[in-house]
């Protein structure tokens, strides 16, 4: 779905989700497993566990919840960007390039930096 392959999840990584109750059910397994997906650079599954730890503490003494505010798609999508920019040295086009590393064509990624208004000279 992600054209992203994944082939291991580390054991600690496991262990929490295991531990996490997920009051949203499935679901809720199912959007924070393709988050970290999208988020994880190479192969290995890198979750963003410290989300998870601060919702299984529950609220805090003023009655609200400790979590941060959820990340949005738009969100997530230039962070992963700008990792690939950073790990390709803002190389974006040819066969080692960000946009060949996140399975986009050179235009597309262009394109998407444009709209999340990502810059070198923003860096």
């Amino acid at each position: 779905r992600m054209k992203k392959n994944v082939e291991r999840v580390p054991n600690e990584a496991m262990e929490i989700f295991l531990a996490h109750p997920w009051p949203g059910n499935v679901r809720e397994l199912q959007n924070f497993i393709e988050r970290a997906v999208i988020l994880s650079p190479g192969k290995v599954l890198r979750p963003p566990l410290a989300e998870l730890k601060q919702s299984a503490d529950g609220p805090d003494a003023s009655g609200q919840s400790a979590a941060p505010r959820a990340m949005t798609l738009k969100d997530a999508e230039r962070e992963h960007i700008l990792q690939a920019l950073a790990e390709t040295n803002w190389v974006i086009g040819g066969p080692k390039g960000a946009a060949a590393r996140l399975g986009l064509q050179r235009t597309t990624m262009i394109s998407k930096m444009q709209r999340l208004g990502i810059s070198r000279a923003q860096a």
